[in-house]
């Protein structure tokens, strides 16, 4: 079965790189059909293949372009040199990127290789007799309605990047298809038209999908990426649909896909064993550090690892190694009087506050003080854990000894203490009251720790299934299209059955009675900080909540308005519309000549 596994990915790998997919049936020339499918569960072998292509694939190039292009989490440079990788991820950060940015085709390289599996798979399903597999007929299409299914999951991704430019690969075929924007005349009409494909997809196989099947397309995930669309609809077609995506969300909390509830506690989400202890995750990658989605579960923790995570989380026998590169946006300028490697003395002034008033970004001040998620993170050794931030003084594991900063010189010999804060504050001449992601310094920015680091013994992180599709999003859909509705009362109702798990007993009818830091009302504003809050470092704030609600290139936090770029150059307050949306690489037409281009990237 190994055989399957890697010659189709290797062989769809290769054939996927810089062009829409270009699969035909001498894929099976290296190993006929008959050798690969000789019983059910060489078939299952095959399609399983696909889910852990797909969690490599997506897990880190697509995080990037949604998640450090957004208002929460930054790539951090420091020394104005280390972690700037040419410029390959700053340039998202400052909304800057183009045609021939090196991010661009990097994940443009990613988008199609599952795409290509799913669809030599479902090839081969329509030749493929039951009886030869010793299964029934209803077996095989309930296998089809899964992997069509994982296509249409593909595709959402895809489309959520590039839009209406993207070609439309549905079938083995040495014909290489056009962007549908340039088939159907518009950019529009292409979008209209790779919607109306993703919904028909998810729509024709719901019914043959099994229910509450963690690590498998089932019927609640299908309907959740479902009402994702729906709720996405004014954005890719131009016409609303709150209403269907409001009723949908509703039918899959009613049960009516499969019985779930919200985690009483939301660190059983993330944990080791969540795919059989949560019963509120719906859809999940799996992963076992040593077998599969490595690199998915690395991209969860190890961006946001300092070099000495070993000792101060305490596994130092783990052969992860931190980056050190990503962080959460600060929630302070740099006003104040500066403190050898320990940023200002008054921590600087809230991005919440004035003269900033900033109703995104600004991510740890976000949290209610009453919230349990707004803590230091430690660990014991038990695997009991608590917080999602690394902050202040790093401790080396178990001790109040402080392990020693070591990634700049200029603070050598200083312990690690992390700030809220953006600077380089080894050199005071140089420091700005704002100054952006370029500007970094080794204990520049807290740092996000959704998924535990366990100590040695207690577990490991890369071998928690990543969560993908969860009931709580069901409640925010239907929140956020009630308070689109008016219903602001409703809404917060659907809002508070899942953040209240994040406070006391003794805390949690005060701190539910108020929209928390930064916000006076439960209005638009405040729902898009509770997406940002629920989801954050998950992968979709660009997708599922900046563009919806028009933040993306018209919002305004951190630096945005307030710095300068590496060049000098101020990094506008509102960007430009073409931003929305990223380019095709240019490299990308010299494989496939039917492409076109997103518009306003022509000309680069």
């Amino acid at each position: 079965m190994k055989k399957i596994t890697a010659i189709l990915s290797a062989t769809l790998a290769a054939l996927s790189l810089g062009s829409c997919v270009n699969l035909d049936e001498h894929v099976y020339n290296v190993v006929d059909k008959s050798v690969y499918y000789e019983n059910e569960q060489s078939l299952k072998a095959a399609i399983a293949s696909i889910y852990d292509e797909a969690a490599s694939d997506y897990a880190e190039w697509f995080y990037y372009l949604q998640e450090l292009s957004s208002d929460q989490i930054a790539w951090r440079i420091w020394n104005t040199n280390w972690g700037y990788d040419e410029g390959e991820k700053y340039v998202l950060s400052i909304h800057n990127w183009n045609s021939e940015s090196v991010i661009i085709l990097k994940t443009w390289e990613k988008a199609w290789t599952t795409i290509g599996l799913c669809n030599t798979i479902l090839y081969d399903m329509e030749t493929l007799k039951a009886e030869d597999l010793m299964t029934t007929p209803e077996t095989i299409a309930s296998y089809v309605s899964e992997v069509r299914s994982l296509r249409a999951w593909a595709y959402y991704n895809i489309f959520e990047i590039w839009g209406g430019s993207i070609p439309l690969c549905k079938t083995v075929s040495s014909e290489v298809p056009p962007s549908e924007s340039r088939r159907l005349g518009s950019f529009e009409a292409g979008c209209k038209s790779v919607y109306d494909f993703i919904v028909k997809e998810l729509d024709e196989s719901v019914d043959g999908l099994p229910v509450n099947a963690v690590n498998r397309m089932n019927k609640a995930a299908n309907r959740l990426l479902r009402a994702r669309l729906a709720l996405n609809s004014e954005l890719f077609t131009g016409t609303p649909a709150f209403d269907e995506a409001k009723t949908i969300a509703q039918q899959i909390i009613d049960g009516d896909y499969g019985t779930y509830i919200i985690d009483p506690d939301y660190r059983t989400l993330y944990s080791t064993g969540n795919r059989t202890a949560s019963q509120e995750l719906i859809f999940g990658f799996a992963c076992e550090f040593g077998q599969s989605s490595g690199n998915l579960a690395n991209m969860r923790n190890a961006p946001f690892f300092g070099y000495a995570f070993k000792d101060i989380f305490g596994c130092p026998s783990s052969d992860a190694k931190g980056w050190n590169c990503m962080i959460v946006v600060p929630s302070h300028d740099n006003s104040g009087t500066i403190v050898t490697a320990k940023g200002t003395d008054t921590g600087g002034v809230s991005f919440l506050d004035a003269p900033y008033n900033d109703k995104l970004g600004a991510v740890f001040e976000r949290f209610d003080p009453r919230d349990v998620r707004r803590q230091p993170f430690t660990c014991d050794l038990d695997g009991n854990w608590k917080g999602n931030f690394a902050m202040g003084y790093q401790y080396a594991y178990g001790t109040t000894t402080p392990t020693a900063a070591d990634a700049d010189c200029e603070y050598s010999g200083y312990d690690l203490y992390y700030v809220d804060q953006v600077a380089t504050f080894s050199n005071p001449a140089s420091v700005e009251p704002v100054m952006c992601s370029y500007y970094g310094e080794d204990n520049s920015g807290y740092r996000l720790i959704k998924y535990p680091a366990y100590p040695d013994g207690a577990g490991d992180y890369r071998s928690i299934d990543d969560v993908e599709f969860r009931l709580s999003e069901a409640y925010y859909i239907v929140a956020e299209c009630l308070m689109r509705e008016g219903d602001s009362s409703g809404a917060k109702d659907k809002v508070d059955a899942v953040r209240g798990r994040y406070f006391s007993a003794a805390d949690k009818n005060a701190a539910l009675g108020v929209p928390g830091p930064g916000f006076d009302s439960f209005d638009l504003d405040w729902m898009l900080s509770e997406w940002g809050k629920e989801w954050l470092g998950e992968g979709r704030r660009r997708r599922t909540d900046l563009r919806r609600f028009d933040k993306f290139t018209q919002g305004q936090w951190w630096f945005m308005g307030r710095a300068k770029d590496a060049a000098g150059n101020l990094i506008p307050a509102k960007r430009d519309r073409k931003f929305e949306w990223f380019p095709l690489p240019a490299s990308a037409f010299q494989t496939n000549a039917g492409l076109q281009q997103v518009p306003g990237y022509e000309a680069n």
